[in-house]
């Protein structure tokens, strides 16, 4: 199957499992995409993911997903910069998400981080999505 936005498809995989109220959802595995994960982690956004093969011997991600009395802590989480128009923004100009209660996540070249990070770590990139 051809994807043409495998970050879209992971969130939109995470998105539709969190409205069936599941406790894990799969995805195929990639660099991007684990990179984007250990930021959600370490956001507090999933509680985890591991690294699993199919019987295929495909590479898949498992995501645990994380709910606060029975609501799912992600409440909306939206892709900034799509394969048709790509949004990149200096340091100053990366967005702070409903007043810095959500995050944005950047793929910069100190590797993919919070809005927080960046502004920390100075540097600018492509805004993937936002998180809340």
């Amino acid at each position: 199957m051809m994807m043409n936005d495998p970050i879209g498809d992971m969130l939109t995989r995470i998105r539709n499992a969190q409205m069936r109220g599941k406790s894990t959802v799969s995805t195929p595995a990639s660099k991007l995409r684990a990179w984007v994960l250990d930021v959600l982690v370490s956001e507090g956004y999933i509680r985890g993911f591991e690294r699993a093969t199919t019987d295929n011997g495909q590479g898949e991600l498992v995501i645990s997903l994380k709910y606060f009395e029975g609501v799912p802590v992600i409440r909306e989480v939206k892709r900034v910069s799509k394969p048709g128009r790509r949004v990149y923004m200096s340091v100053k100009e990366i967005p702070s998400v409903r007043n810095g209660l959500g995050i944005s996540i950047v793929s910069t070249p100190k590797g993919v981080m919070s809005d927080a990070n960046a502004r920390a770590a100075n540097v600018g990139g492509e805004v993937l999505c936002t998180v809340f």
